[in-house]
């Protein structure tokens, strides 16, 4: 079958899933729409101050919006956060100490800490600061080792890193029921444990988040899925209040915490991206289920399955070869809004230990919840698609790749 009809075929067969989807959609919306009524959002918030940041209106009610969104005692929203990655560190370096230990429950993290925790010789990594690290390894067939994390808890266990994305691996992506399940069995250990969840690419996707479950703490990304791809920098942090301040203590510097840092004018953009999250997740969840069933037709190893619900926006697609991973990630730029002129090679990326090939068009540098495909330049040659402001992008883009394979 010809890839246009291929794709025409796919989307029919999809339309129940679609509709699902967009139930989900108006749920998260109403839990939006009335934390901006609580909080009395205005237009007058907009403003940002200037200087120290000290006072500013906008930046407060940010928090709480977060806050009431996640479920959280408080929440950390700032443009001064660069990444994830940026955020997941404020949050281990403000609240370990020399002496504690990190403890991986997922296996191993995703290759952007590997040099936050030290895992390989890195100035001002936790290993550095005599912080101690240990990984719970996954069972053969990629699940969480339960029988192992029901005693893996130590004296010196300060935090518990719980992935729920996959990340560069295939293992499945964490649902709430799994999440639920690593707090609980930590909890048993040690109380004082506190469980952090790196929540990028899973905000918006299902029906909760990990800290209206019992997480303590959970961080993510502005130009990730809570950002619905209008915040143009930024992460957050949510959850219990103590926790939250020492990460903001390590943001900014003790005694100053969170009543510091001026949002430079985004404070618009960060909440008109909130409200707009919940229906750009859904476009790039049904994206995600058209490429699944695309590809799975083709013969192509998919994770997840096509009509599997889904934990987060990721799509992992099993190429086989280098040639075909590269082709895939040319086609997506060639058919993206913004540098679609540009040919996507493989390089060293500053934080990953394997060459990548990363394709993204993006209005927003590095926003995946635009449409965009990266992929480690190793075997088995895995290309990892998420993001699209509508299905109707990753339908062209498909179209035009599947006759190149």
């Amino acid at each position: 079958m010809a890839g246009s009809g291929l794709v025409r075929q796919a989307v029919e067969e999809l339309q129940p899933v679609f509709r699902s989807i967009d139930a989900r959609v108006q749920s998260h919306l109403r839990l939006v729409l009335d934390a901006f009524r609580r909080q009395r959002v205005g237009s007058h918030h907009f403003a940002s101050v200037l200087g120290y940041g000290h006072n500013d209106r906008g930046r407060e009610v940010v928090d709480q919006v977060f806050a009431q969104v996640f479920g959280a005692e408080q929440a950390l929203v700032r443009v001064q956060i660069v990444s994830g990655t940026h955020a997941i560190a404020c949050c281990l370096y403000g609240n370990l100490r020399p002496g504690d230990e990190l403890l991986a429950v997922v296996g191993e993290p995703y290759d952007t800490l590997e040099p936050v925790i030290g895992k390989y010789p890195s100035p001002g990594s936790l290993a550095e600061w005599q912080i101690k690290y240990r990984e719970l390894p996954r069972t053969p067939s990629e699940t969480i080792d339960w029988q192992n994390l029901a005693s893996a808890v130590r004296p010196e266990t300060k935090l518990v890193l719980i992935q729920r994305s996959c990340g560069y691996s295939w293992r499945p992506s964490l649902d709430l029921e799994d999440i639920g399940r690593i707090v609980k069995l930590v909890k048993q250990q040690n109380p004082r444990t506190i469980c952090f969840v790196d929540n990028c690419y899973g905000e918006f996707v299902l029906d909760q988040e990990p800290t209206t479950i019992g997480a303590d703490l959970i961080a993510g990304s502005l130009i990730k899925n809570p950002g619905g791809t209008i915040a143009t920098t930024g992460g957050y942090i949510a959850g219990r209040a103590e926790y939250v301040e020492n990460a903001a203590n390590y943001l900014t510097a003790p005694g100053i915490g969170a009543e510091g840092g001026t949002m430079l004018d985004q404070t618009r953009l960060i909440l008109q991206g909130l409200f707009l999250a919940p229906q750009m997740v859904g476009e790039a969840l049904k994206s995600s289920h058209l490429a699944a069933l695309v590809f799975d037709r083709l013969g192509y190893p998919v994770n997840p399955l096509p009509t599997e619900p889904r934990r987060d926006i990721i799509q992992a697609i099993r190429l086989g070869s280098p040639d075909k991973l590269i082709q895939f990630c040319r086609t997506v730029q060639q058919f993206s809004p913004i540098d679609s002129y540009v040919d996507p090679v493989p390089a060293p990326m500053p934080g990953y230990i394997s060459d990548l090939v990363m394709a993204g068009g993006t209005f927003i540098d590095g926003s995946t919840l635009e449409l965009s495909a990266d992929a480690p330049l190793r075997e088995p040659y895995t290309v990892f698609l998420q993001g699209g402001t509508h299905w109707t992008h990753m339908a062209i883009v498909l179209e035009q790749l599947l006759p190149s394979l």
